[in-house]
């Protein structure tokens, strides 16, 4: 079986642009694994070959322009990059199969640029077999039936440490700093006051650093000892906003100035220099690559993502109260507990490895069933 993944390229690519990137090439890492399967990438950017950062893990992989790619494929799953209509009309007519692949938040996609004036990417809805989704997302998979007229059905979420493994060994040789929570050897103290950092990118509602902006505050309003500085990624673009600036100047963390406003970092090497917790908020996106990141990396996670259950610091909702509790627990406990903590995140993180039997079978079996399914006269 020949399968084709769109990839989108564009000048100055790095692979921390966003999870998506990542989530191309886990897939295409599981795809290769598989007996009597072949992967190229369907380039519909426009530059001549990968990030390079990237070019190190291609295992061979081919980046091929679309309409390049027509007698190549048996299967196309368009992902990282909008594939023209015509020509999967025109593979369809030949008996290929077309599969969307979506990894990001559909709802939100869906309403968020007509509500706010900004742009989007929709593609013609009768263009695809079948909709692949998220753990996360099956909660959507009625809207995805509706709207595109395809069966809809869950793949598992991929991750490995590959590129985050890259960034330290890069960060140790060239810099001299390195990656990871470093517990105390010696606890001297009944709280240690964190470096905490909010990564969220803002640019949805679905992740905005609001509530652990919160979480923070509330955590050093009753213990100042557990907070000493609060970093805030992505709001460079946020930090003159009136209302952005009222939520700020709110905070008694911002009063005793320990607060940082920052641009766009990547997770590692920010982490590295500057950060020794993340606090996080998410609604209806409870699997993340920061928190995989994080949980590698050892550093305490304060979370509400319930897909990763008892693993890292969790607190239910946007129970601000309670995420407070879970940082002061942190603060108080981590070292202490980082050998059990670090444990159990690599146990977690080890059922996402795209070489995981489980894994494998999952999406092998998504294609036998794609491409065994008759051609139905009601598919997109």
């Amino acid at each position: 079986m020949r399968i084709g993944i769109s990839v989108l390229t564009h000048a100055g690519q790095n692979i921390w642009e966003n999870g998506l990137g990542q989530n191309v090439y886990f897939l295409a890492r599981l795809l290769q694994a598989l007996p009597s399967v072949e992967v190229l990438l369907l380039n519909c950017g426009d530059q001549p070959h990968l990030p390079d950062d990237v070019e190190q893990d291609a295992n061979g992989l081919r980046l091929v322009a679309p309409r390049d790619a027509t007698d190549l494929v048996d299967v196309v799953i368009e992902m990282a990059g909008g594939l023209d209509t015509n020509w999967l009309d025109h593979l369809r007519a030949k008996g290929k199969k077309v599969v969307y692949l979506c990894c990001g938040q559909p709802y939100t996609a869906l309403v968020e640029p007509a509500i706010f004036g900004t742009t989007g990417y929709f593609s013609r809805i009768e263009r695809c077999d079948e909709i692949w989704t998220l753990p996360r997302d099956r909660c959507f998979h009625p809207m995805f039936e509706s709207l595109y007229r395809c069966p809809v059905f869950e793949v598992p979420y991929l991750w490995e440490p590959t590129f985050l493994e890259r960034r330290a060994a890069s960060l140790a040789k060239d810099h001299g700093i390195e990656f990871g929570y470093l517990p105390s050897l010696h606890k001297d103290y009944t709280f240690r006051a964190l470096r905490v950092a909010v990564l969220e990118p803002n640019i949805s509602v679905t992740k905005v650093c609001s509530i652990p902006m919160l979480i923070c505050d509330s955590a050093f309003r009753a213990n100042a000892d557990t907070v000493s500085e609060l970093h805030l990624l992505n709001t460079i673009q946020m930090k003159d906003h009136p209302t952005f600036v009222h939520l700020a100047n709110s905070l008694d963390l911002a009063k005793n100035g320990k607060v940082r406003f920052e641009q766009r970092h990547d997770f590692a090497g920010y982490m590295s220099q500057f950060g020794d917790a993340v606090v996080t908020h998410q609604w209806q996106q409870d699997q993340n690559t920061l928190y995989l990141d994080a949980l590698y990396g050892g550093y305490p996670l304060v979370h509400n993502s319930k897909w990763l259950g008892p693993v890292g610091y969790y607190y239910p909702d946007s129970e601000i109260a309670k995420g407070a509790a879970q940082l002061i627990e942190a603060s108080r406990n981590h070292d202490e507990n980082f050998d059990a903590y670090r444990s159990s995140a690599r146990e977690f993180l080890a059922t996402l490895s795209p070489l995981d039997a489980m894994n494998q079978t999952a999406y092998s079996r998504s294609l036998l069933r794609l491409t065994s399914a008759r051609k139905r006269g009601a598919s997109c």
